[in-house]
């Protein structure tokens, strides 16, 4: 009888300490060098074989930069809003916010097959699971942060400007970062459950990049349908991210902290999902 109490007593600290944000933080800073070492991995395997190899971080973003400044100011001649006077604001303001949001969509378009796809680690190897996606937001970020040294350059060349304000990117993507790592977490385990989710999460990512504020302005979405972009936990981040990097000014910390605190909420629970299925994964694969 003192056994099973003793047990009980051990599985719901095990089950407290699941819910406790500190705790988790704990356990993936014990697992920091492994995940590290395989984030470095999964950066430089994306080009593996290629004979630029890593170099296309920097060439694909550069390439895709000269695109956007040819067709919106070259061809469209377009321009983000009456006021704006320069060309190629818009193309540097598009490159902004497509940066942030292929973070978002980087790590939700490969997090359904994460499991699948590292099925030994699964079955023949004692390997910290939950590390995987946490692997898989660093090497979004190591590619979002060199789009972001390359928009800063590519600014400062055509319009002359670089504000102070950039060293508040960290905390304007916090909510984004947060938002894909709880997801992550949730949607690696689903994938393992229901292999179909991965095509679900493609369209979703599809819609809610037309829906997010990437080409066009929140000033141009009628007033009835605005509640769309309200809801959308993009908005307010690739808003802020333009505010701080293109215009020089602060970000709506309004939007910031509710973004951060709903981002934290998505964690815990993503968390607490992985690690509760985790242990059916090696019976399915």
């Amino acid at each position: 009888m003192d056994e099973v109490s003793r047990r009980d007593n051990i599985n719901m600290m095990n089950v407290q300490s699941v819910w406790n944000p500190i705790q988790i933080i704990t356990n993936l800073w014990k697992i920091r060098e492994l995940i590290i070492q395989l984030t470095k991995r999964e950066v430089s395997s994306r080009y593996k074989g290629s004979y630029l190899g890593i170099l296309w971080s920097c060439i694909t973003p550069i390439l895709m930069l000269s695109i956007y400044t040819f067709v919106f100011s070259g061809v469209f001649n377009a321009r983000w809003s009456v006021e704006s006077s320069s060309k190629t604001e818009f193309a540097l303001i598009l490159f902004c916010g497509l940066t942030a949001f292929n973070i978002f969509s980087e790590v939700l378009s490969k997090a359904s097959g994460l499991i699948i796809n590292n099925a030994n680690y699964v079955k023949k190897v004692v390997f910290p699971l939950e590390s995987l996606p946490v692997v898989l937001l660093g090497s979004a970020l190591v590619q979002a942060a060199i789009s972001l040294i390359i928009l800063l350059v590519a600014q400062f060349l055509l319009l002359g400007t670089i504000y102070w304000t950039i060293i508040i990117i960290p905390i304007v993507l916090l909510p984004i970062l947060l938002l894909c790592l709880g997801l992550g977490w949730f949607l690696s385990s689903l994938g393992v459950f229901l292999r179909d989710s991965g095509y679900l999460v493609g369209i979703g990512i599809t819609a809610l990049m037309f829906l997010s504020p990437i080409f066009y302005p929140v000033s141009a979405i009628p007033k009835g349908m605005r509640y769309l972009y309200n809801i959308n936990p993009l908005t307010n981040v690739i808003e802020n991210i333009r505010l701080v990097v293109i215009w020089g000014q602060m970000p709506d910390w309004t939007s910031c902290l509710i973004g951060i605190v709903i981002g934290l909420l998505i964690v815990v629970l993503g968390y607490v999902w992985f690690q509760r299925t985790k242990k059916m994964f090696a019976d399915i694969l």
